[in-house]
């Protein structure tokens, strides 16, 4: 750890071989972060008299939560209903094997699929979690059957399909 980053606060965490950085969060950072979230199209103007910061202070801020990767982008939250039909399905997947070569070649898979909105390795009876978006069911089936019969080393993919979006994601909590 370089003592630049020492200074700032940060702990090096190491999982297998990614070295992730924690970085230190003050309370003006966790303000700034809980109103981008909730409103990312603020302007550095408006987003510094709500903290209480001077504009050249705030974006100092705003761009270090940047540099050090704790602000990975700004996104428009769209409503898929407004699309057009579709179905989310929430699809636990099992593979055949789960040596690390056999869980990258999924993951690469899954980044190349549009309809594959998510995709998350978890722990438990399978090893994977995809949300999934497709025009109909039909759709869906002809996707999940196209995973299976690739080469991707799928065993199992069940599918639960969603009914109503009880709480849908607005943020982390800061």
């Amino acid at each position: 750890m370089s003592s630049g980053s020492a200074r700032r606060g940060q702990h090096i965490l190491r999982r297998g071989e990614r070295v992730v950085a924690e970085v230190a969060l003050d309370a003006i950072d966790r303000r700034i972060l809980e109103h981008l979230q909730a409103t990312g199209r603020i302007t550095n103007q408006a987003l510094a008299e709500a903290i209480g910061l001077s504009p050249s202070a705030c974006l100092a801020r705003v761009r270090r939560l940047e540099t050090e990767g704790v602000i990975a982008g700004y996104h428009a939250r769209l409503a898929p209903e407004r699309l057009g039909p579709h179905v989310v399905i929430f699809a636990p997947v099992l593979l055949k094997s789960q040596h690390p070569r056999d869980l990258a070649r999924f993951e690469e898979a899954m980044a190349d699929i549009p309809e594959v909105i998510e995709a998350a390795q978890v722990s438990g009876p399978f090893d994977f979690m995809l949300k999934v978006i497709t025009r109909d069911v039909h759709a869906w089936s002809e996707l999940a059957d196209a995973m299976i019969e690739a080469d991707l080393g799928v065993d199992k993919i069940t599918s639960h399909i969603l009914m109503k979006q009880s709480k849908p994601f607005t943020g982390y909590p800061i």
